[in-house]
Protein backbone atom coordinates (compact mmCIF):
# COMPACT_ATOMS: atom_id res chain seq x y z
CA UNK A 1 0.00 0.00 0.00
CA UNK A 2 1.72 3.52 -0.86
CA UNK A 3 1.51 6.36 1.06
CA UNK A 4 -0.52 8.28 -1.10
CA UNK A 5 -3.62 5.60 -0.91
CA UNK A 6 -3.13 5.92 3.22
CA UNK A 7 -3.19 9.36 2.94
CA UNK A 8 -6.55 8.98 1.63
CA UNK A 9 -7.95 7.24 4.11
CA UNK A 10 -10.05 8.63 7.51
CA UNK A 11 -8.67 8.06 10.78
CA UNK A 12 -10.51 5.56 11.88
CA UNK A 13 -9.51 3.44 8.78
CA UNK A 14 -6.23 3.88 9.45
CA UNK A 15 -6.63 2.30 13.12
CA UNK A 16 -8.35 -0.15 11.61
CA UNK A 17 -5.90 -1.25 8.79
CA UNK A 18 -3.15 -0.76 11.81
CA UNK A 19 -4.97 -3.72 14.01
CA UNK A 20 -5.31 -5.99 11.07
CA UNK A 21 -1.53 -5.51 9.62
CA UNK A 22 -0.05 -6.08 13.12
CA UNK A 23 -2.07 -8.96 13.48
CA UNK A 24 -0.70 -10.07 10.16
CA UNK A 25 2.96 -9.18 10.84
CA UNK A 26 2.69 -11.08 14.18
CA UNK A 27 1.69 -14.08 11.95
CA UNK A 28 4.86 -13.80 9.37
CA UNK A 29 7.10 -13.30 12.53
CA UNK A 30 5.77 -16.29 14.08
CA UNK A 31 5.26 -18.68 10.93
CA UNK A 32 9.52 -17.64 10.62
CA UNK A 33 10.54 -19.09 13.12
CA UNK A 34 9.10 -21.84 13.37
CA UNK A 35 10.05 -23.41 9.57
CA UNK A 36 11.23 -20.63 7.26
CA UNK A 37 9.05 -18.83 5.09
CA UNK A 38 9.74 -19.03 1.57
CA UNK A 39 9.94 -14.82 1.36
CA UNK A 40 11.75 -13.59 4.18
CA UNK A 41 11.06 -10.21 2.37
CA UNK A 42 7.44 -10.09 2.94
CA UNK A 43 8.00 -9.38 6.74
CA UNK A 44 10.12 -6.64 6.11
CA UNK A 45 7.60 -5.35 3.88
CA UNK A 46 5.31 -5.45 6.76
CA UNK A 47 6.79 -3.62 9.07
CA UNK A 48 7.47 -1.29 7.00
CA UNK A 49 3.80 -0.67 6.03
CA UNK A 50 2.76 -0.93 9.92
CA UNK A 51 5.19 2.21 10.39
CA UNK A 52 3.85 3.77 7.40
CA UNK A 53 0.23 3.48 8.76
CA UNK A 54 1.27 4.69 12.40
CA UNK A 55 2.99 7.84 11.07
CA UNK A 56 0.25 8.31 8.94
CA UNK A 57 -2.14 7.84 11.90
CA UNK A 58 0.00 10.50 13.87
CA UNK A 59 0.01 12.99 11.33
CA UNK A 60 -3.26 13.69 11.05
CA UNK A 61 -3.96 13.47 14.78
CA UNK A 62 -1.44 16.58 14.74
CA UNK A 63 -3.12 18.30 12.01
CA UNK A 64 -6.41 18.59 14.14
Amino acid sequence: MKNSELKGLSLDELKNKLVTEKENYGKLKFAHSITPIENPMKIRESRRLVARIETEIRAKELSK
